[in-house]
């Protein structure tokens, strides 16, 4: 019974630090590739205003794609552009929880602001 004990002693503990060796490179292979994927989509620093943002800076928001962000610019162009950033919800593809990711990084304001009082 001993023997079979110091035996099984034995096989784990060279069995285990190979498994941990293993394990340890898996998280990092996993975390450069996420980091690689961050980068590629990254946050713009300031809000991207719906009325008035490129096909590209829509396409800068986490999880627009050309599609979804080709759709915000034909609503923006049907409806005479968004008249708050909630709006974004009656495209195709965002809905609430996709808003409320987006949200700290959508504006709306006029597509043209004016250069001084009108009088």
């Amino acid at each position: 019974m001993r023997v079979l004990f110091m035996f099984l002693a034995v096989a784990a503990m060279a069995v285990l630090p190979a498994a941990a060796a293993q394990q340890a490179k898996a998280p990092a292979a996993a975390s450069a590739k996420s980091s690689r994927a961050s980068k590629a989509q990254a946050a713009p620093t300031s809000p991207v205003n719906l009325n008035t943002a490129t096909q590209a800076q829509l396409e800068a928001l986490p999880g627009v794609g050309p599609k979804a962000a080709q759709r915000i610019i034909e609503y923006r162009k049907q409806n005479n552009g968004f008249r708050k950033i909630e709006d974004v919800m009656n495209v195709k593809g965002f809905g609430e929880k996709t808003f409320l990711k987006l949200k700290p990084m959508l504006t709306v304001s006029d597509k043209t602001t004016p250069n001084g009082p009108s009088l």
